[in-house]
């Protein structure tokens, strides 16, 4: 590793031993950084340099533009705010809450240049969960959005100073900016000094926290975008992952700012309210999950999407059928992609002429991807395995031992289920640990999800296997209906009817729940584990009571 410009060397301190890091490889010439290099000086002030100060960079609903030259004054102002007043010094962390504004890209941008970490969090966690973050990634200064602040300041305590932005006051981060001069020399990091303390947003509960360098920053946007979304300085990009989330960190502020773009950000909203205020903005470039492309459709809203250039689907399973009907209705081909926030952002996708429904895609230009056995072996074409991947970026998590899971002989490993076939496609079963195994037939989740979701009562759905003493376990469907229907045994079995002459019938589901709203976590990911903890919790309790009856 290079020297490292860190003062506070708890990044580098913590980072896992090298002999448990994946593969790193930078095969493209765009991927050959300097040793010194600060990705906010490269994503702000080499943009202005190139760019110019004047060109739109950050836009709200409400019609505010930040130009280019804005953002880099106030991202200076927060960078001396940071020094000046509280003393930051380089590689000490930074926690960051709140929803997509101008303001909290102000600050990761300052918290950058000041050679510091960010520690991005969701502005819906709660104190409990913001404290454990806390004492993992033990930041120095913490910033929040004024609206969200109370939970950060019930969890951070006494010994770590909370700042709001904006609110009102002198205290306030905007005017403490306001005061500074916004003349700031961004530091000298290396390239390998981390950058970023991303928490998952994976299957367990258990928070993992991942480490990314300055120049896995850069990364992404020199793969995935350059060469699948292939920006321009015209593009106006928009999406509904929140900047805490990697997805949309790279989605709405890496990429766009990287090829002079513009950004349109949107606190919170609806598919729809999204798609009316992404076309308002005349956006080029939409980035969010299935789940809101088949809203927007349900809605007959579809013309919505028509101005858009690409239109970006991922954080979630991209059915064959949502793609049709997306394309159908408006003769958009989504981009589908798989990413992980162990590698920062997409690796696995196609575009254009490319695509191949059904399918999320080929390895990223800069990637390499596998599929593994479940000793480790590479799988030919149509074999069913672990999906692996090899490329500049890579797992590094923060003291935890499940890094040995992740990385194998090499490879990221990313939990889940794929399938290569003939022409070199990568097509996805299903999570590794949403693989249903009834009467000795393997089911995959996704797949049962899809043909609920085809029935015009249902909403949303999420299916995990229940525990059978019978069959192992049976598909057990949790189902939010539209408005108005009833969730009666009628309406079970007809969903079920519906199922079996969807797919084959073996896979349909024998246990129908139907529920107001599916867990979700703050990222918008289905949280499938919590539906199988309650399932298990359930049969704890009837083989208690089966046990205190005999």
């Amino acid at each position: 590793m290079s020297t490292s410009a860190h003062v506070d060397t708890f990044t580098r301190d913590h980072l896992p031993p090298a002999s448990t890091w994946p593969a790193l490889e930078f095969t493209l010439p765009e991927l050959q950084y300097p040793e010194r290099l600060n990705a906010a000086a490269v994503l702000i002030d080499e943009t202005v340099a190139h760019f110019g100060a004047d060109r739109p960079a950050l836009r709200t609903a409400d019609g505010e533009v930040w130009t280019y030259g804005e953002l880099q004054l106030r991202s200076n102002q927060a960078a001396q705010v940071l020094t000046e007043d509280f003393g930051v010094v380089p590689g000490n962390r930074v926690m960051l809450r709140g929803p997509n504004n101008p303001w909290i890209v102000a600050a990761w941008l300052g918290v950058l240049k000041a050679g510091a970490v960010v520690v991005t969090t969701m502005p819906m966690l709660r104190a409990a969960e913001i404290q454990t973050l806390i004492q993992l990634t033990k930041p120095a200064v913490a910033l929040s959005d004024h609206r969200v602040i109370d939970a950060m300041k019930a969890a951070a305590g006494d010994d770590l100073p909370v700042l709001a932005y904006g609110g009102s006051g002198i205290g306030d981060f905007a005017a403490r900016c306001a005061a500074k001069n916004g003349q700031f020399t961004s530091v000298e990091t290396a390239a390998d000094d981390v950058a970023l303390l991303g928490p998952t947003s994976g299957t367990t509960g258990a928070p993992k926290i991942t480490m990314h360098f300055h120049r896995d920053i850069l990364a992404n946007a020199d793969t995935f975008a350059r060469h699948i979304l292939q920006p321009t300085a015209e593009d106006v990009f928009a999406g509904s992952p929140p900047v805490a989330f990697t997805f949309g960190l790279g989605g709405l502020v890496i990429f766009p700012l990287r090829f002079g773009a513009s950004s349109l950000l949107v606190e919170r909203a609806t598919p729809v309210e999204l798609a009316e205020q992404a076309a308002a903005a005349k956006a080029t470039i939409l980035f969010t999950a299935p789940t809101a492309y088949r809203a927007i459709l349900k809605a007959g809203r579809g013309e919505l999407l028509s101005r858009l250039r690409v239109a970006v689907s991922a954080g979630e399973h991209l059915p064959k059928e949502t793609w049709e009907a997306v394309f159908n209705a408006t003769r958009i081909r989504l981009v589908n992609g798989i990413g992980s926030t162990e590698l920062l952002h997409v690796f696995i996708s196609a575009a254009g002429d490319d695509i191949k429904p059904g399918s999320v895609g080929k390895a990223v230009p800069g990637y390499r991807a596998t599929i593994l056995d479940d000793q480790g072996a590479e799988l030919g074409p149509n074999q069913v395995g672990r999906l692996a991947v090899i490329g500049p970026t890579g797992c590094r998590y923060l003291d935890d031992a499940r890094q040995a899971n992740y990385v194998v002989n090499g490879w990221n490993v990313t939990g889940d289920t794929f399938v290569r076939d003939d022409d070199g496609y990568f097509i996805y079963q299903s999570r590794s640990d949403n693989m249903i195994v009834s009467s000795g037939y393997n089911i995959g989740a996704p797949e049962v999800e899809t043909a609920i979701d085809q029935h015009p009562d249902v909403v949303e759905n999420a299916v995990v296997g229940r525990p059978d003493p019978e069959r192992g376990s049976v598909v057990c469907a949790f189902i939010v209906l539209r408005a108005g229907v009833i969730g009666d045994d009628a309406k079970k079995r007809e969903i079920q009817d519906f199922v079996k002459a969807t797919i084959a019938p073996y896979k349909y589901p024998r246990d129908i729940r139907f529920v107001d709203e599916l867990p979700r976590n703050p990222s918008g990911k289905l949280q499938h584990f919590k539906l199988r903890d309650r399932l298990g919790h359930e049969n704890d309790q009837l083989a208690g009571a089966a046990a205190t009856q005999s």
